[in-house]
């Protein structure tokens, strides 16, 4: 297995819930309405850093889709989907949008804090 180079992205983003890896931009959010079996999940237009796995015919709420499921590229969870293509006319706007399930991800920013956890003073 090779190198594992992920893209990091600047501000505020969703990452994944096991392993904070940047999935996601909010400015490519596009739907906070949309669910799966496990609770609620967010439509994008993009997401970094992730693997996708076989195509498969899934029949979804809003009819019959060919989708792909969608893994974090450092930790290998199951993060949600991506449409490939849509058999209904009024579906097609998914096509090539990402679904990433909200109890897999944390909204979170950037900044990095680091805390200092040796202390100056020793104990007497």
């Amino acid at each position: 297995m090779g190198r594992i180079f992920t893209v990091e992205l600047e501000g505020r983003s969703y990452r994944c819930r096991f392993c904070r890896t940047h999935l996601a931009l909010p400015d490519d959010l596009i739907s906070k309405s949309f669910h799966c079996r496990r609770g609620k999940a967010y439509l994008f237009n993009r997401s970094v850093n992730i693997s996708m796995g076989p195509l498969e015919e899934r029949m979804m709420l809003s009819g019959m889709h060919t989708v792909a499921d969608i893994f974090c590229c450092c930790c290998g969870q199951n993060v949600g989907w991506k449409y490939e293509s849509a058999h209904e006319k009024d579906q097609k706007y998914k096509e090539g949008k990402f679904v990433l399930e909200r109890g897999r991800i944390v909204d979170e920013t950037s900044t990095e804090v680091c805390i200092d956890t040796q202390s100056d003073m020793e104990d007497s």
